[in-house]
C-alpha cells in the first residue's frame, strides 16, 4: 500500500497550527477524532513536542496512519485507536484535556455529529477544549460559491453529508455543556470553532 496523501492537509496544517498554538502551551494529551491520512497528527505533533497526540479513526484508515507515524519517527504520537462514532466507546483510559477534529462534521451524518458532541460532553472534564475545523454555514447561507459547490458534491456522494450550520453546532455543544470560546476565520472558507467544557452545576 502506498502512503496516503491529502493535498488539502498540506495546505491547511500551518494555519491550523497558528490557531492551536494560542491554546496549547504545556504537557498535555490531545485526542484526534478522524485522523484520516495521519498528516495532521505528524505535522502538529512535531510542532508540539511536549504534547502527546493520540490518533483515531475507523479501522480501514489505520494502515495509512501507521505509515505516516512510522516514517515520522516521532515519539509523542499514540494510536491509531479505533473510534467510529456511535459504534466504539470513547477512549477514557486517559483524561483528554484537548480534542481535535478536522473535516469530519460535513462527512458524518448530522445525527452522528450530535452523537459525537453528546459523547464529548459525557466524557470530557471541565475546562477541556474541543477544536472543530472545517467549512460552516451561517444563518443557513453558504460563505462562498465554492462551499456551495462543495456541499452539492457532498450530497451527491451521500445525502446525509453536507456543510453544517454553525448555529446548529453551537446549540448541540451548548446542550452538551460547552461554551464557544472563539470562531476563527481560516483560509479557503473554513473555520476553527473552539469550545470549552463548562463546570457542572453544583
Amino acid at each position: 500500500m502506498q502512503k496516503p496523501f491529502s493535498e488539502s492537509c498540506e495546505r491547511n496544517q500551518q494555519p491550523i497550527f497558528e490557531v492551536l498554538k494560542h491554546y496549547i502551551d504545556s504537557q498535555e494529551r490531545l485526542f484526534e477524532i478522524a485522523s484520516g491520512t495521519g498528516q495532521h497528527a505528524v505535522f502538529l505533533a512535531k510542532k508540539f513536542p511536549n504534547l502527546t497526540w493520540t490518533c483515531s479513526d475507523v479501522a480501514a484508515k489505520h494502515l495509512g496512519i501507521r505509515m505516516w507515524i512510522k516514517e515520522s519517527k516521532l515519539h509523542n504520537i499514540e494510536g491509531p485507536l479505533r473510534f467510529q462514532v456511535g459504534v466504539d466507546s470513547f477512549p477514557h483510559q486517559h483524561r483528554y484535556p484537548l480534542v481535535f477534529t478536522a473535516n469530519s462534521f460535513h462527512i458524518l451524518p448530522w445525527k452522528k455529529v450530535k452523537t459525537l458532541i453528546k459523547t464529548l460532553g459525557k466524557y470530557l472534564q471541565s475546562q477541556a477544549l474541543v477544536f472543530v475545523y472545517g467549512p460552516m454555514n451561517y444563518g443557513g447561507a453558504y460563505s462562498s460559491p465554492s462551499n456551495e459547490a462543495f456541499d452539492r458534491w457532498l450530497k451527491e456522494q451521500h445525502p446525509e453529508q453536507g456543510i453544517r450550520n454553525a448555529e446548529d453546532v453551537d446549540r448541540s455543544f451548548a446542550k452538551a455543556g460547552f461554551a464557544l470560546v472563539e470562531d476563527h476565520v481560516m483560509p479557503a472558507n473554513n473555520r476553527m470553532l473552539v469550545y470549552r467544557k463548562q463546570p457542572r452545576p453544583t
